[in-house]
């Protein structure tokens, strides 16, 4: 029961964002015909295949609720976070859909710079001295070329509330 509740609120744990030096990330709704995927895929159902055994078929769902954490994984390290998708909660009924997705101000560098933040940050420290932390540590300065003009991005200055910066 312990590992349950774990479990269930390591689902949550991107609502710690809300708390944090970060933007807050907004609500945005989808009312209509399935379009939302959960995440790959529109919301559906596994089953046992009669004809297979082992293999499962997919079934598109006709009225269920799902609730999507935040997609993310590491990649070459353990602070190569790599950004997914966002936490989205859906209902369907029949061929419609309500779906609610937390969307993050440019996601990926949000969300990736939040996990360095919540995980590899000193939590002895206050926020002001973790974001610097982060900062030096995770940076999020990009190059970009426009109209062969060669760009420097900081992307923490888009995702950071105003005192952080």
């Amino acid at each position: 029961m312990k590992n349950k509740i774990k479990y269930f609120f390591k689902k949550f744990i991107f609502l710690k964002a809300l708390s944090s030096p970060f933007k807050p990330f907004k609500l945005k709704w989808y009312i209509g015909r399935i379009a939302i995927g959960t995440p790959y895929f529109y919301p559906r159902i596994w089953k046992e295949n009669k004809d297979k055994p082992g293999y499962l078929i997919a079934i598109p769902k006709k009225i269920g609720f799902d609730f999507v954490e935040l997609g993310w994984k590491t990649k070459w390290t353990s602070t190569d976070y790599r950004f997914e998708w966002s936490p989205l909660i859906s209902f369907v009924f029949f061929k419609w859909q309500i779906a609610v997705v937390f969307s993050a101000p440019e996601a990926s560098n949000y969300w990736e710079s939040w996990l360095y933040y919540e995980f590899n940050t000193d939590k002895s420290k206050s926020q002001k001295e973790r974001i610097i932390q982060c900062q030096q540590e995770f940076t999020q300065n990009w190059i970009s070329y426009k109209d062969g003009k060669k760009e420097s991005i900081n992307y923490y200055k888009f995702i950071l509330k105003e005192k952080y910066l």
